[in-house]
């Protein structure tokens, strides 16, 4: 085997490895951490199949490995992408044109949701996106006093807040032009990872479940392990399913759209994802365009149709900012024609994932 046969034979062997490991039901990060570059393993993958063309695409002996393995993970990373291209179904409808009508719009909310990065100095580009889009809530994530004080030119604008600023890059700040009839900041598996729930009262007096969420993830610099951001998400997931009613759950989950945990939240929870049909919105990480994935997201329940989702400019944070407008839609007008629903032994996994972090 020649040197350029070789180093392409060890190449096939990381990437198809690198796709696979999180098969692997551990939550060490050094392996969770393999659920979010799959974009980037598509493209290394396909790279890695054009240079055996090139340099030798014979099938024979342990060089098998680089064309068999390259194919298995382009079959697999496609599967996992394939959702959120315009080739799928939409699993959230686009609202009828309802251009003048007054029930649609007192039905109608305007999320913006941004992750802004705490030492971020850019906090005139967060009042400019507010005075751009005018979103009805605005949850900011990632907030200190600092950002609270900056940001105090808005609250004129937003009467109904939820503040809960804090030092380690795990502050809260909800804005509400919608009153906010109760609210709580909850501590649901770390003492200082704080994550809010509000009910919204829209102008058509429909009360909407808010679920402001940001876990910690699982990384060499944060946690060793996804445990608890897994078992954070499925109390939300849980709790929604069960509390029903028009739902909401927003934020940076630290987890990427495709997961193992995201769609086993989605299935526990049966709730919704506007970008399913429609495209990534990678929104993290904006400073590094190879180094991007979907990792702020908006999930909904089956009361509610879209209007817009755009992902914003960063403004200096290392994510984009999320903006989605939906409508509450009365039951006849819902249009959904598969909502997710707990599979095989998926609560029996839910409980244990968040047994296993309160333990801790």
């Amino acid at each position: 085997m020649h040197t350029a046969e070789y180093v392409l034979l060890v190449y096939a062997i990381v990437i198809t490895v690198a796709s696979f490991l999180n098969f692997i039901r551990l939550d060490y990060w050094w392996i969770r951490i393999w659920d979010f570059p799959h974009l980037q393993l598509t493209l290394l993958a396909a790279i890695g199949l054009v240079c055996w063309f090139v340099i030798n695409h014979t099938l024979t002996g342990y060089y098998t490995i680089v064309p068999v393995g390259l194919l298995a993970t382009l079959c697999y990373q496609g599967w996992l992408i394939y959702p959120f291209t315009p080739f799928h179904r939409k699993q959230v409808v686009r609202v009828a044109n309802r251009t003048g009508n007054d029930e649609s719009a007192d039905n109608t909310i305007r999320l913006l949701v941004a992750n802004v990065l705490m030492d971020n100095s850019r906090m005139d580009h967060v009042r400019h996106l507010v005075d751009k889009h005018k979103p009805d809530v605005l949850l900011l994530l990632e907030t200190n006093q600092k950002w609270q004080d900056a940001l105090a030119p808005i609250a004129a604008s937003y009467p109904h807040q939820v503040l809960h600023p804090l030092e380690n890059t795990y502050g809260m700040l909800l804005y509400s032009r919608l009153p906010i009839r109760y609210h709580e900041v909850r501590f649901l598996i770390q003492d200082d990872i704080p994550s809010v729930y509000a009910q919204l009262e829209l102008p058509s007096s429909q009360i909407i479940n808010f679920y402001g969420v940001h876990p910690m993830p699982p990384s060499p610099t944060e946690h060793y392990r996804s445990t608890e951001r897994d078992a954070e998400l499925l109390l939300v997931g849980k709790e929604a399913r069960k509390r029903g009613g028009a739902t909401i759950v927003a934020g940076d989950l630290n987890d990427v759209a495709w997961s193992h945990t995201t769609r086993l939240f989605q299935r526990v929870s049966g709730l919704l994802d506007p970008r399913i049909g429609r495209g990534l919105y990678n929104t993290f990480h904006a400073w590094y365009f190879f180094l991007r994935w979907p990792l702020d997201h908006v999930f909904v329940s089956t009361h509610f149709q879209l209007q817009k989702i755009l992902r914003l400019p960063n403004g200096g944070s290392d994510h984009f900012p999320m903006f989605i407008a939906l409508t509450y839609v009365s039951e006849p007008e819902r249009v959904v024609e598969e909502v997710p629903q707990p599979e095989k032994d998926d609560l029996e996994e839910a409980h244990e994932k968040i047994a296993e972090a309160k333990e801790n």
